[in-house]
């Protein structure tokens, strides 16, 4: 695993995790936002634009940042954000390290499988695979996920780069993710956020996430879609962050 990282290193260290096709630039207005009070470390995702390994679980992710905080930091942080598969995999790690960070913010994190979803990921990337790297695709993708458009060169070209296995790998990860019951045993205060746009099978995921988890709080963002916050108002979630930590 590959990891950017801005401000500097004498500061108190949060990681922030991208989400599934995304890269660090999902948290490009957040680092301008916080780098002069933090050290920010943003791991580029197994199998994603920039990695070095090929994306196998959920699971294993959550282990090689553990093992990195462990070795770097004595095994813990201040704070944890994830959006989408890097809240799946902000989840795995505090249900296998109650202690590794203070605060977290976990992001429109799928909790509950999606069976039939998970079954039509192969198939359909089989067969759409060879459009990603046709610029006209590739809008009709990025308009579907409401990015801001300044991101979109930034999403094409990390896009054509994910090879097909890794494609489906995380895809078929992220369906079939089922939050563990050890996450109830984390001791960090975490805020779940979902957008009042996102699906319903989202909004049950972020009410089974915070019900896991004594010290948590939900907020149902009004009017917002899956990770609008953070790609789209990185004002509005830093302004949470500054107030989780505070």
């Amino acid at each position: 695993m590959e990891y950017k990282e801005y401000g500097s290193k004498n500061n108190e260290i949060i990681i922030l995790l991208h989400g599934g096709g995304l890269s660090w630039w999902n948290y490009m207005d957040e680092i301008e936002l916080l780098e002069d009070k933090f050290h920010i470390i943003i791991p580029i995702l197994d199998g994603h634009s920039g990695s070095d390994t090929n994306f196998t679980s959920i699971e294993n992710n959550a282990l090689e940042i553990i093992n990195f905080v462990n070795e770097n930091y004595n095994g813990k942080v201040k704070f944890i954000g994830g959006l989408s598969l890097g809240g799946q995999i902000l989840l795995e790690i505090l249900s296998k390290n109650p202690n590794i960070c203070e605060f977290a913010i976990v992001e429109s994190a799928l909790a509950i499988p999606m069976n039939f979803t998970y079954k039509m990921i192969e198939p359909i990337f089989n067969l759409s695979y060879c459009l990603i790297s046709k610029r006209w695709f590739s809008k009709l993708q990025f308009k579907s996920l409401k990015l801001k458009s300044s991101l979109f060169d930034l999403y094409y070209e990390d896009t054509c780069k994910i090879k097909k296995d890794n494609l489906i790998a995380f895809m078929k990860s992220n369906s079939s993710y089922e939050v563990k019951d050890t996450l109830s045993h984390t001791r960090a205060k975490i805020l779940v956020l979902v957008g009042s746009k996102e699906r319903s099978i989202m909004k049950k995921s972020a009410t089974r996430i915070a019900n896991l988890i004594p010290n948590s709080e939900l907020e149902v963002l009004q009017g917002y879609y899956h990770g609008d916050i953070s790609i789209n108002h990185a004002v509005n979630y830093v302004e949470r962050v500054k107030r989780l930590v505070r």
